[in-house]
C-alpha cells in the first residue's frame, strides 16, 4: 500500500491529540457562497484563524488548539454540492441519525424527539470540533471562528457543549478511560501495545482496501471528495452517575461481591484501568502493569469461559478481540473513539444535584453501518452477542429496561445472574457527519463544484 498523505487527512482521525479540553459548535447554513467561504477560511492559512488540523506530526512543540470539522448529509447539500455526488454517499449517511435512532436503540427518552434543541439537532450541518490546551486559547479560538462564521446569519449557531478532561482520564463512572484504540496502518504507532492486528487504511479511511478481504468501501465521488475521508457518528452520550452507584450498592452484596469488584465486572476494567484478565482479583496488581502490559491482551484463550472478564461485560462487548462472536470476525467492526466527558466532576457523596454530565465526541469509521451501527444493534443491544448470552444487552451502555434486563457472570459453580436494572445511558443528540480530506475541503470550498 502506498505511504498515507498525513496532510491529507483530518488528525483526529488517526490519533488523539490528548488536549483537556474541547467545544462541539453546531453550525447551521443559511448561504451557501458564505458556508463555502467559511470553509476555505479554515484551510487558506489565515494565522488569524484556527486552521484545520492534520495527520502531520506537529514535532516538538505541541500547538495550543487543534480543530476538525464534519458535514451532515443536509450540511453538503446546503453547500450546493451536486445531485450526483449527494447520491453517492451511503443510505445510513443519508438518512442521518435520527431516520436511523430506533436502529440503533435510541427509542423512548433515548429518541431523537427528546434530546435539547440546542445542539445537535435536525438543522445541524456542521459539527466543528476545537480541541485547547487551556480555557483562555478556546475561548480566543472560539471568539475567532464566531467572528469568521457569524457575518448576517450566513451561518448559525445552534448550540454548543463543551468536554473536559478529568483527572487521571476517567469518565464520571468513575472509570480510566482512553486506554485502547486501533493501530491503523501507514498512521501513528499507538502508545501501549496489544495483540490485536493492524487495522488496514480502508478500515477507517475511503479509498484503500477495507478490513473485508478483496473489498473496498465505494468513494463518494468524485473522488477527490471521497478520498481520504472519513465518518463519524457524533454522540452525547448523559451518564446517570447517581443510578449506576446505587446499582452497585444494591447488588453486590446479593452475589457476595463488594462495590468495586461488580464494577470491574460490568465494565471489564477495573476503574483504575486495570483489565480483569491481567488482574482478576484486585486493581493493585504487585508488581504493577506496566504500560506496555496495560492493553496487551486477549480473551481467548485465557478467559474464553468469563470467569475473570464476563463475556458480557462492556468492554468485552464493544472490542472482543480475539473472541468467536456474532458477525464474522470481532476484529472487521472496530471504532475510533474520540471523546471527553462534559459536566463537573461527579461527587457520590453529594448524589442527586441535577447536574447532567456524560460523555460527548466521534466515533470515527469508514461504514457506519458496518461499524458503529453493526456494535450498536448487534453487540451492544442484541441478545446473539455470544452463546449463554441470549436475551442480554450491554450492561452499561445497552438499552436496559428493568423488566428484561440482564447481566450474566459465569463462574466455575454456575452463572450468577443480575436482574431488573434500567438504563444508565442515555442519548441527548448526535449527527452522522462526513470527515472529508483537506483536498476535499478545498474542493467544498470552491466557487464551481464540479459535477461527479
Amino acid at each position: 500500500m502506498p505511504p498515507l498523505d498525513l496532510s491529507d487527512i483530518q488528525g483526529f482521525i488517526l490519533r488523539g491529540y490528548n488536549f483537556p479540553l474541547a467545544r462541539h459548535l453546531m453550525l447551521q447554513i443559511n448561504d451557501a457562497s458564505e458556508g463555502k467561504r467559511f470553509v476555505g477560511s479554515l484551510i487558506n492559512g489565515n494565522a488569524r484563524l484556527p486552521q484545520i488540523t492534520s495527520s502531520v506530526e506537529w514535532g516538538a512543540v505541541k500547538p495550543t488548539t487543534c480543530l476538525n470539522i464534519g458535514f451532515t448529509y443536509e450540511g453538503l447539500k446546503a453547500l450546493g454540492l451536486p445531485p450526483d455526488s449527494l447520491a453517492s454517499f451511503p443510505q445510513e449517511f443519508v438518512t442521518g441519525i435520527a431516520g436511523r435512532a430506533t436502529f440503533v436503540g435510541d427509542e423512548g427518552e433515548n429518541a431523537p424527539e427528546n434530546w435539547p434543541s440546542d445542539y445537535a439537532t435536525a438543522q445541524t450541518h456542521i459539527v466543528l470540533s476545537l480541541y485547547a490546551q487551556g480555557s483562555e486559547v478556546l475561548e480566543t479560538a472560539t471568539a475567532e471562528l464566531r467572528s469568521a462564521f457569524g457575518q448576517q446569519n450566513a451561518l448559525i449557531e445552534l448550540g454548543h457543549l463543551d468536554a473536559t478532561d478529568l483527572p487521571e482520564s476517567r469518565v464520571h463512572f468513575g472509570y480510566v478511560d482512553g486506554l485502547s484504540q486501533p493501530c491503523i496502518e501507514g498512521g501513528p504507532q499507538l502508545r501501549r501495545p496489544d495483540m490485536q492486528p493492524i487495522c488496514p487504511a480502508g478500515e477507517f479511511l475511503l479509498g484503500y482496501p477495507s478490513q473485508n478481504p478483496d473489498f473496498s468501501y465505494p468513494v463518494p465521488t468524485p473522488s477527490i471528495l471521497g478520498r481520504n475521508g472519513s465518518f463519524s457518528a457524533f454522540r452525547v452520550l448523559e451518564q446517570d452517575c447517581d443510578a449506576f452507584e446505587q446499582f452497585l450498592r444494591t447488588e453486590a452484596p446479593k452475589i457476595g461481591m463488594n462495590e468495586e469488584k461488580l464494577a470491574a465486572k460490568i465494565c471489564g476494567r477495573w476503574r483504575s484501568g486495570v483489565p480483569l484478565v491481567l488482574s482478576p482479583d484486585t486493581d493493585s496488581p504487585n508488581p504493577p502493569l506496566t504500560t506496555e502490559q496495560i492493553n496487551n491482551f486477549d480473551y481467548v484463550p485465557s478467559d474464553s469461559s468469563g470467569y475473570a472478564c464476563p463475556i458480557g461485560a462492556h468492554m468485552r462487548r464493544n472490542n472482543p478481540r480475539g473472541e468467536r462472536v456474532a458477525g464474522a470476525g470481532a476484529h472487521i467492526h472496530r471504532i475510533i473513539r474520540r471523546a471527553l466527558p462534559y459536566g463537573p466532576l461527579y461527587d457520590p457523596a453529594t448524589p442527586n444535584d441535577g447536574i447532567k454530565r456524560g460523555l460527548v465526541g466521534h466515533f470515527i469509521c469508514v461504514s457506519l453501518q458496518d461499524q458503529f451501527e453493526f456494535l450498536m444493534t448487534q453487540w451492544v443491544n442484541g441478545g446473539t452477542f455470544a452463546p449463554g448470552l441470549y436475551g442480554t444487552k450491554d450492561p452499561m451502555l445497552g438499552d436496559n429496561d428493568p423488566e428484561d434486563s440482564k447481566f450474566v457472570l459465569p463462574t466455575a459453580n454456575g452463572p450468577q445472574i443480575i436482574t431488573g436494572f434500567a438504563r444508565f445511558v442515555t442519548t441527548r443528540g448526535g449527527a452522522y457527519c462526513f470527515l472529508p480530506s483537506l483536498t476535499a475541503l478545498n474542493y467544498l470550498a470552491s466557487t464551481e463544484m464540479i459535477k461527479a
